[in-house]
C-alpha cells in the first residue's frame, strides 16, 4: 500500500546516492574541510546571493534548530515562536534543553500573528519587573509552517522591524524550504531570507538526501562556531556526508527541481481529495495537504491509503495529512485515486 505519510519515508534522491558512490573511495580530511563541503557552501552562498554569510552543514532538522538558536541567544534568552511551531510541539524540549525557555503565541494556521508578536514585546517592556522574567531573544519561525502555509514579504519584513525594535533575533527554520520556494504562491526567496534573518536553515532531509541541514548565518558569524558545534555534539567527523550531497543537492538546480515537482504533486494530491468529497482543516499551498475525518472515517480510510493522524480539532475530528515529497510520482497520485474511496463511502 502506497503511503503518503511524510516526506522522508525513503533513502535518498538518486543523483545524491550516485555522488556519494562516486565520491566513496576519494580520502579526504574530516570535520567538513574537505573540497566538496567548501564548495557546497560556495554554491549556497551564491543561490543567495551572499557571498560572505556563513554556511555550515549539520545532520538533522532538530539538531540544527537546538544549535542555531543556543548559538544564536544568550543564556538567559528564550525564544517566541507561534504555539504550533516545530520547536515547540515536535521537538521534545530540545530548545530548553539547551537552557532557552520556548514562548508560544497566538497564531492564525500555523502562522505567527504578528500584532500578538508587538503586543507581547511592547507589555513585556513596559512592565516594570521584565528583569526579573525571561528575556526575549530570537523570533522562531518555520517557511512553510507546521499547516503548510506560507509567510508572506510584508509579514517577514515587518517581523524583522520588530526585531530590530527590540533587538532581537530572527531565525527561519527551512526543513521545508524547498517545497516553499517552489509554491507558485511564495513570495519570499533565499535571497530574502537572506535579507531579513539572522540566520536560517535549509533542510535537505526532507528534500532528498539522506540526512543534512544547511546552517545559514547571514549577519554575524558565532564566535568558534566548529567547537560551539563539537560542544554540542553536533560535529560529524565524516563531514564528507553532508558536503558531498549539498553539493549535489545545488548542482544544476536540482534543488528547485525537486520543490517544484513535490508541490506539482501536492496540487494534485488536493485535487483528488477534493474530487472525493474530503473537507480541507485549511488551505495548505506546500506539499502538506490537510483534511478532516471522525474517528470511524479515519479507521476506515487507513484500510486504503497510508497517511499521517496529524492532530484533533475541539469537536474531536482528526486531522489527516497527505504528503508529497521528492520521491512521489504521477503513478503514486494515480494509484492514490483509485484507491481512495468517496468520503461518503467510509
Amino acid at each position: 500500500m502506497r503511503t503518503f505519510e511524510c516526506d522522508y519515508t525513503e533513502g535518498a534522491h538518486p543523483k545524491i546516492l550516485e555522488a556519494l558512490i562516486r565520491t566513496n573511495m576519494e580520502q579526504m580530511s574530516g570535520y567538513g574541510f574537505d573540497p566538496y563541503t567548501e564548495r557546497a557552501a560556495q554554491k549556497v552562498r551564491a543561490a543567495i546571493g551572499a557571498p560572505v554569510s556563513t554556511v555550515t552543514f549539520l545532520t538533522g532538522g532538530t539538531q540544527t534548530n537546538a544549535v542555531m538558536i543556543d548559538l544564536l541567544t544568550a543564556s538567559y534568552e528564550g525564544v517566541l515562536t507561534a504555539a504550533t511551531g516545530h520547536i515547540n510541539v515536535h521537538e521534545a524540549g530540545a530548545v530548553e534543553f539547551c537552557g532557552h525557555k520556548v514562548i508560544a503565541l497566538p497564531e492564525h494556521d500555523g502562522v505567527l500573528d504578528v500584532d500578538a508578536l508587538e503586543a507581547y514585546l511592547s507589555t513585556f517592556y513596559a512592565d516594570a519587573t521584565y528583569e526579573h522574567m525571561v528575556r526575549p531573544g530570537l523570533v522562531y519561525l518555520t517557511h512553510p509552517t507546521e499547516y503548510g502555509t506560507l509567510y508572506t514579504k510584508a509579514q517577514m519584513q515587518r517581523i524583522r522591524v520588530l526585531c530590530d525594535r527590540y533587538a532581537l533575533k530572527l531565525y527561519v527554520d527551512g526543513a521545508r524550504l524547498g517545497y516553499a520556494l517552489g509554491c507558485p504562491e511564495n513570495e519570499l526567496t533565499l535571497g530574502d531570507l537572506a535579507t531579513y534573518c539572522d540566520a536560517f536553515s535549509i533542510g535537505g532531509t526532507k528534500l532528498g538526501l539522506l540526512c543534512g541541514e544547511g546552517a545559514v548565518f547571514t549577519r554575524e558569524t558565532p564566535r568558534a562556531l566548529l567547537t560551539q558545534v563539537k560542544r554540542h555534539g553536533a560535529l560529524l567527523a565524516k563531514g564528507r556526508l553532508l558536503g558531498v550531497q549539498f553539493d549535489a543537492m545545488f548542482t544544476d538546480g536540482l534543488y528547485e527541481a525537486i520543490g517544484k515537482e513535490a508541490i506539482r504533486h501536492a496540487h494534485r494530491i488536493r485535487d483528488v481529495l477534493a474530487a472525493k468529497g474530503y473537507p480541507f482543516a485549511w488551505q495548505s499551498p506546500t506539499n502538506q495537504q490537510f483534511v478532516l475525518l471522525d474517528e470511524r472515517e479515519a479507521a476506515s480510510l487507513k484500510k486504503a491509503v497510508g497517511f499521517d493522524l496529524w492532530g484533533r480539532t475541539p469537536d474531536g475530528r482528526w486531522i489527516v495529512r497527505f504528503t508529497s515529497s521528492w520521491s512521489t510520482t504521477d503513478a503514486d497520485v494515480d494509484e492514490l485515486e483509485r484507491a481512495l474511496p468517496r468520503k461518503t463511502d467510509l
